[in-house]
């Protein structure tokens, strides 16, 4: 199977059957030579990050319905004229070619027409529509009903700045794990000429240059560094995690937060690391062992109340399971995400707000944190928890932010980060304290 067939079978089944693509990629990529398995996962990510703009290149040159299939080679097609790279006469051949492969020799000859007719008129595209919403859903590729709720909550110019950074994937961030230092780290980069920043919020993060693969780094396959974003680095700063605390972690895998809260203690804080789902607890436990993390790592369904349990811990993390849109390198999480989506992934969030808030201890702290822009999912969430619980008040997020940050805090125990403005994922977190 060519690897434009590999790409083109994944993609309609994230596209056309609402697969994941993090879970079908992963499978797809088994058994192909590294190169092959970069550029089938380019060839997706990039096609889902920008599918609404390439639909409407293909609209302008096509009429009446697609074959599913035809569809996907020639968003495939488009993407690797606009977005890849590959020069103009490859694209064409190679989508002709792969209509060929997959049985559709017919239709071959419409696909080549379309193509070389979009190759022709690349410096010459499509008008965008003139009303912001529909012009700015194409441009960006985001569904029109977000769109419309973020300029409605944002404003258009905020919210066509935001769109355009989710574009972007970022580069890589990496942190040292306990006992390595981030002076070690940063010494070690500088000497392997290595290019990076230090993070603006969290000094810890460190963002490296685009293209350098950690996984043949032996810092990270030895457990000194780890991968993980600044913005998560921070909800766990915001936990004030000390030696001697009993800190439950509810949905912890794939374990980074964990594992970073256990680095922040030097491996004197007792963590309790639940994870729904079996495959990804024994995930977790992978990453703990590489790092060297001590954690009682269990399977638990955090909605599911344990009275036991009440007022046993020193700090609770819930980072909840979210509609996942502030995260650059999740594109198809936009598409598959309706309203009524987002309203049911709300309930399962109130649930182990309200299932695990009795386990914090008085005095304790309790984090509610989401990787999302979705206000139904952050700010509504955490106000409507503090409405329903009089025993706990708001918490103090200035102390692990730098000043020029204070002014965002939204009511004082609530920040939402942005791509555009933070250089983070879009993430959200409250502090609350129990009384």
């Amino acid at each position: 199977m060519s690897i434009r067939r590999t790409a083109l079978e994944t993609l309609t089944e994230i596209t056309d059957k609402g697969a994941y693509a993090n879970l079908t990629l992963k499978e797809a990529l088994r058994g192909l030579e590294e190169r092959d398995a970069k550029w089938v996962s380019a060839a997706v990510y990039t096609t889902l990050g920008h599918l609404l703009y390439i639909d409407h290149v293909i609209a302008a040159y096509t009429k009446g319905s697609i074959k599913p299939q035809i569809r996907g080679i020639l968003r495939l097609g488009v993407c690797q004229v606009l977005y890849m790279g590959v020069p103009d006469s490859a694209a064409c051949n190679e989508s002709v070619k792969l209509a060929k492969e997959i049985g559709k020799g017919p239709l071959s000859g419409f696909v080549n027409g379309v193509m070389r007719n979009i190759c022709r008129n690349k410096d010459n595209p499509p008008p965008l529509p003139g009303e912001p919403v529909k012009r700015l859903s194409i441009q960006y590729s985001y569904p029109e009903y977000l769109v419309k709720e973020y300029m409605g909550q944002y404003g258009a110019g905020f919210t066509e700045a935001m769109l355009s950074a989710m574009s972007d994937p970022g580069c890589m961030t990496v942190r040292a794990q306990y006992p390595y230092t981030s002076e070690q780290l940063e010494k070690a980069l500088e000497e392997r000429s290595i290019g990076f920043s230090r993070g603006r919020i969290v000094e810890d993060a460190f963002k490296l240059e685009k293209g350098f693969d950690v996984t043949k780094e032996p810092l990270f396959t030895e457990g000194r560094i780890t991968v993980q974003s600044e913005s998560a680095m921070l909800v766990c700063r915001a936990l004030e995690p000390k030696e001697g605390m009993h800190i439950l972690d509810v949905c912890a895998a794939p374990g980074g937060k964990s594992a970073y809260i256990a680095s922040l203690t030097q491996g004197g804080a007792v963590i309790d690391s639940w994870e729904l789902h079996t495959h990804r607890a024994e995930l977790m436990k992978k990453t703990f062992e590489r790092l060297g993390v001590k954690a009682n790592v269990s399977v638990e369904d955090g909605t599911v109340r344990h009275p036991e349990l009440c007022g046993k811990y020193d700090a609770v993390l819930i980072d909840a399971p979210c509609s996942g849109l502030g995260v650059p390198g999740k594109p198809d999480a936009r598409y598959a995400k309706t309203d009524a989506i987002i309203d049911e992934i709300a309930g399962i969030q109130k649930k182990l707000l309200d299932a695990c808030a009795d386990y914090v201890k008085p005095g304790g702290v309790l984090i509610y944190a989401t990787c999302t822009i979705s206000k139904r999912e952050n700010e509504e969430q955490a106000k409507a928890f503090m409405e329903r619980n009089g025993c706990f008040e708001k918490g103090e997020l200035s102390g692990c932010l730098p000043k020029d940050m204070w002014k965002r805090l939204y009511e004082g125990f609530m920040l939402q980060l942005f791509p555009h403005t933070d250089g983070t994922e879009g993430f959200f977190l409250a502090k609350m304290i129990r009384r």
